[in-house]
């Protein structure tokens, strides 16, 4: 084992001085180019120069509009549901121009998710505007992805919005233009503009004059 893992650092060594991280960077670059541009055919919409990272999972992009000028990470979850067992939706998810959003974040939508313009999503961040049936004692005899999908409504996130690592953001919310979400916070109520918010369940921390 030991000479194994001579042989493949040697090995590693010796590629270095052929490709080098300058060239593993070049090539990166170009295949977020190629893919970006291959991907964006897939939405109902999408304006010019916007970059993506990769999506782990893409439903439903004939519902999604994109703006300008957005960066979608890598790892990326989003599912629009036009229909989920015998039920049918007319869902909606939509970004302005020049919003981010991060690494490994996911979206699920059957409703209607609107995110504005100028808005930061960070890194692992979930917004839903449905759950998995509602607060109802028979169906929890119903293995949870059974149970049929309810919203409460819509999720609006307003322009220039930030929303921290890690957050959940809950079906029926509006978050206020300028608001910070902190990280790891889980809102289940309306967030006025210029606040912070954060914890579990989110509250007003700071208002932002």
């Amino acid at each position: 084992m030991k000479i194994m893992k001579n042989i493949i650092a040697t090995l590693g060594d010796v590629t270095h001085w052929v490709i080098n991280l300058r060239i593993v960077q070049v090539l990166q670059m170009s295949k977020k180019v190629f893919y970006s541009a291959w991907v964006q055919r897939e939405f109902q919409q999408c304006g010019r120069d916007c970059e993506f990272g990769g999506f782990s999972i893409l439903r439903g992009a004939k519902h999604i509009r994109l703006g300008r000028n957005l960066y979608i990470g890598k790892d990326v979850v989003w599912e629009v549901f036009d229909e989920f067992h015998d039920q049918s939706f007319t869902p909606s998810l939509s970004f302005g121009d020049g919003s981010s959003f991060g690494d490994a974040g996911h979206i699920s939508c059957i409703n209607r998710v609107s995110i504005g313009n100028g808005v930061r999503i960070g890194r692992k961040v979930f917004i839903t505007d449905n759950s998995h049936g509602a607060s109802d004692r028979a169906l929890l005899d119903t293995a949870p992805n059974l149970r049929p999908l309810v919203s409460k409504g819509p999720v609006v996130i307003e322009d220039c919005a930030w929303i921290g690592e890690m957050a959940c953001i809950m079906p029926g919310v509006t978050i206020g233009r300028g608001a910070i979400v902190g990280a790891s916070a889980v809102v289940t109520h309306d967030v006025p503009p210029y606040t912070l918010v954060a914890g579990n369940p989110a509250r007003i921390v700071k208002r932002i004059d």
